[in-house]
């Protein structure tokens, strides 16, 4: 082929990448791969048919310059961590709300079911929380230290056991969403009983308030995200039982991607909340108000990040 033949071919497409380049932030980096990969088999053909040719030139700057704003693009791509938590999970999340609301309610609703057969039940108790607990717990209260059970590890030991094995309950949860959704009310169901018939033991003991004060100065944060977590697996489960116009393994695939996004959302809360419990939980002679401060600015940043930030960045997006 001529080369002037050449340049009528593909001048238009040309042009248009490179009215592109000049304005590469509104492409995605797979379009941006696809441009570069043209360009660069535009300029291996004219570079070995038409050498030293000024449509060489002209292909090799464009050429260049399309490697550039690719390695300009995998430079600014480390701040993704950080968007992704301040921008695009949240965006994403507010369109799970009804999930979300769902594994709150089930998970209220077998607290209430764990209370309510711990009050009527007296085995029922021990049967959830093991004797060895039980028994540990009533020796500590004889003690006058009820919540002694959160000094006896390490401060360190704790925050790492405590949070890995709430993100090992949390991947559970989302997990289990391939089975309908149903794995994930179960787990639910576990923890949610635990939670009912833990809060009802110290009732009994006429410690609420001490155990709650203690408790929730890490377990606002813990229970939260562990709600957030059911989200995940109801959103996996939805997406099998639902799956609206799309086929079902489509819809399966985009249920997972979003179930996991948000699973890694809870990692740095998890993380909070075992710090929380390894070093500030054990702190049983803390006053009343420094632990109502802790509980109430643990309960706000929930509320805001997974229910009101989501709302406002899809108002912001609806309206802009």
């Amino acid at each position: 082929m001529r080369e002037a033949a050449f340049v009528r071919q593909n001048k238009d497409k040309w042009v248009k990448y490179e009215s592109l380049l000049q304005k590469y932030k509104s492409l995605d980096p797979d379009q941006l791969s696809n441009l570069y990969v043209e360009l660069s088999d535009d300029l291996s053909y004219a570079s070995t048919f038409y050498p030293g040719s000024n449509t060489v030139q002209y292909l090799n700057g464009l050429a260049t310059t399309a490697h550039q704003k690719i390695y300009k693009a995998k430079k600014e791509s480390k701040s993704r961590f950080i968007t992704f938590f301040t921008k695009e999970f949240p965006k994403e999340f507010h369109k799970h709300q009804k999930q979300l609301l769902w594994s709150f309610l089930i998970f209220a609703g077998f607290s209430l079911v764990g209370a309510y057969s711990a009050a009527t039940d007296g085995s029922f108790l021990r049967s959830i929380l093991g004797d060895a607990y039980v028994n540990m717990t009533l020796e500590n209260i004889a003690n006058k230290d009820p919540m002694a059970v959160y000094k006896q590890a390490s401060e360190t030991n704790m925050f790492l056991g405590i949070t890995i094995n709430n993100i090992r309950v949390a991947l559970t949860a989302f997990s289990l969403g391939v089975l309908a959704g149903i794995g994930t009310v179960f787990v639910m169901m576990q923890n949610g009983v635990m939670l009912g018939s833990f809060q009802y033991f110290f009732y009994e003991q006429g410690l609420l308030w001490e155990s709650a004060r203690t408790i929730w100065i890490h377990g606002t944060i813990e229970i939260s995200v562990i709600i957030v977590a059911g989200c995940a697996g109801l959103v996996v489960g939805k997406s099998i039982l639902f799956p609206g116009t799309y086929s079902r393994l489509k819809s399966f695939t985009m249920g997972i991607k979003d179930g996991l996004k948000i699973v890694i959302s809870t990692v740095p809360f998890f993380i909070i909340a075992g710090f929380l419990e390894g070093f500030v939980t054990r702190i049983t002679q803390m006053p009343d108000w420094l632990a109502i401060i802790i509980i109430s600015l643990s309960l706000i940043l929930i509320i805001f990040y997974y229910v009101i930030y989501p709302i406002l960045l899809s108002n912001k997006t609806n309206n802009a």
